[in-house]
């Protein structure tokens, strides 16, 4: 093991560590945080993911997160059956979902998706005739297609690439800038490396048309030409009758009008879709950062749900949010767990995914409003959090049940009180 000062002396500037094993690094790091035998060896189980691909796909790896997966059952999208996984540590959202489905099975989720096109921005500064370079630069509309697909030969003989073109001039702190849009058509990819390189590779080009300084040239992921939407109706008699329904509704006219109420209601739905995303390797940030800016897109916050009685007394509900999720490239490509919950979901096509991630945040948001409306969230909650309270009061094998049960019974889940229950269990 290499040498680490004592603890008291230590730091974190440790030459060469990038240039090291996992292993190795995972001895520096034990020695600086005095980290147990059990930690280290913890860390040392890379699982299937294996030490020698985690540390290809980031860096100074010392080891990997491992995230509960979950089966959402009863899920029938555009008439489809399809089991979905999800991968979160948090209780209660994986079978939130099998509630809602199971609520609506018959009919199941119907769903739309706008296209594949994402937007890479090309922002020029110092632009003395920022509004007659705006017309310059659409001007060589066709140049600029030329030079977008010549950056992905292969994204352009699959019907991808360059679509559109937009032009902005935006008044901001500093001064007008000339924002630039490239609109692609990324097919089953993400598409952040290929609008990257399209944007990177029309920079100077900017410059010399606009006569001004060109610094950023990175994609968006505020993602609003590739919205994904889901819409299901839940029979007022399935779902405990016209109060319920009500209070669903209630609810919904709550978080669209108050953004203290909007935060918490769309954590809900993210919920549902970052732990799908997040089995399929996709990009969790990117969609939370798209899906947020797009409940803001009216200069407010607001929901990302909408909840309507329809002609004949049921409940209508619908969401419309950027998915810009893929099937190629990064984690989905290379990670095996990923790679297994693809082949769970049977998707080929990433608008087939956003579509039933789109579905899947409707369901979540569904339960969470239903919950709310009727027992209050802490009792759905309850029994599947109680089991995480009784582990991290000591319980192991059937005491974890055990324990649980004593907590939910006595309306109240607290370490404190799961350890007093683990040592009565142990005493008897």
């Amino acid at each position: 093991m290499d040498h680490v000062a004592p603890l008291a002396n230590r730091s974190s500037r440790i030459g060469g560590f990038h240039k090291k094993s996992p292993q190795e690094r995972l001895d520096l790091v034990a020695a600086f945080a005095d980290l147990t035998p059990e930690a280290v060896a913890k860390l040392s189980d890379f699982g299937n993911l294996g030490a020698d691909l985690a540390d290809r796909m980031i860096e100074n790896v010392v080891g990997t997160m491992n995230v509960p997966i979950g089966i959402a059952t009863n899920v029938k999208v555009d008439g489809e059956d399809v089991l979905v996984p999800m991968a979160t540590e948090e209780s209660s959202v994986v079978a939130a979902v099998c509630n809602a489905a199971r609520q609506n099975y018959e009919a199941g989720f119907t769903t739309s998706v706008s296209g594949n096109l994402m937007i890479a921005q090309v922002q020029a500064v110092e632009v003395r005739d920022p509004h007659a370079a705006r017309i310059r630069i659409l001007e060589r509309r066709e140049e600029i297609r030329a030079l977008c697909d010549g950056c992905d030969p292969v994204l352009v003989r699959f019907g991808g690439g360059f679509r559109d073109l937009e032009v902005r001039v935006l008044d901001t702190l500093g001064g007008p800038m000339v924002i630039t849009h490239l609109i692609v058509d990324t097919r089953d990819a993400m598409g952040a490396n290929a609008v990257n390189t399209m944007a990177e590779t029309l920079a100077p080009h900017i410059a010399a048309w606009s006569g001004g300084r060109v610094y950023l040239r990175i994609l968006s992921n505020l993602a609003d030409r590739r919205l994904a939407r889901a819409h299901a109706t839940w029979r007022v008699e399935e779902i405990g009758g016209e109060g319920v329904r009500d209070g669903i509704v209630s609810a919904y006219h709550f978080a669209e009008a108050d953004p203290y109420r909007a935060a918490t209601h769309n954590k809900g739905i993210m919920n549902g879709i970052s732990a799908v995303v997040l089995a399929t390797g996709n990009d969790t940030r990117a969609i939370e950062a798209g899906a947020h800016a797009y409940a803001s897109r009216s200069g407010r916050y607001t929901s990302l749900t909408r909840y309507e009685v329809d002609a004949d007394g049921h409940l209508s509900g619908s969401i419309e949010l950027p998915l810009a999720v893929g099937l190629i490239g990064g984690a989905t490509k290379i990670h095996p767990t990923a790679q297994a919950c693809l082949k769970i979901l049977g998707v080929t096509s990433a608008e087939r995914l956003a579509r039933i991630i789109a579905a899947v945040g409707l369901a979540q948001n569904f339960s969470a409003l239903k919950a709310l409306a009727t027992t209050g969230i802490q009792k759905g909650h309850m029994a599947l959090h109680a089991q995480n309270i009784a582990m991290m009061a000591g319980a192991v094998g059937e005491e974890i049940e055990r324990v649980a049960r004593i907590l939910v019974e006595r309306g109240s889940v607290r370490t404190d009180l799961a350890q007093s229950a683990l040592e009565e269990i142990r005493r008897a």
